[in-house]
């Protein structure tokens, strides 16, 4: 597996087949560590290349935009670009996309080359909660 700092162990332990809500923290580089273009140019060439894969497993983005502010909280570190909401039914469905040949080999490169940072926070019961009431 060539993702860096997947927490496999971690996403075990939640619940498999429940269905988990990832929100995603990107800061960009100025550049794409390939030389084309900017962060930002390799993070649509990532997108274009992972939303039909999160689709093939029943996933969805749910929200993205720029962020703005810290709006509560230590600016310090907490300085973000973007952010997205993506939804997967299951957690397993997320796990299998980022382990996959094909996320590994076409997909992570390019994250890699726009994103100087990227933090992914599962959140599997608070989209629970949200969806039943």
């Amino acid at each position: 597996m060539g993702v860096d700092l997947l927490n496999v162990e971690g996403l075990k332990a939640l619940q498999p087949q429940e269905p988990v809500v990832m929100v995603n923290l990107m800061r960009f580089r100025e550049r794409s560590l390939d030389g084309d273009g900017s962060g930002w140019d390799a993070y649509l060439r990532y997108s274009a290349l992972t939303v039909p894969m999160i689709k093939a497993r029943g996933g969805t983005l749910l929200w993205t935009g720029n962020a703005k502010t810290v709006a509560l909280g230590r600016p310090d570190g907490n300085q973000w670009d973007y952010l997205a909401l993506v939804y997967y039914p299951a957690v397993s469905a997320f796990i299998d996309m980022m382990t996959s040949a094909d996320y590994e080999t076409l997909c992570d490169p390019h994250r890699r080359n726009g994103c100087a940072e990227h933090v992914i926070i599962a959140t599997s019961e608070a989209y629970s909660k949200f969806k039943s009431g």
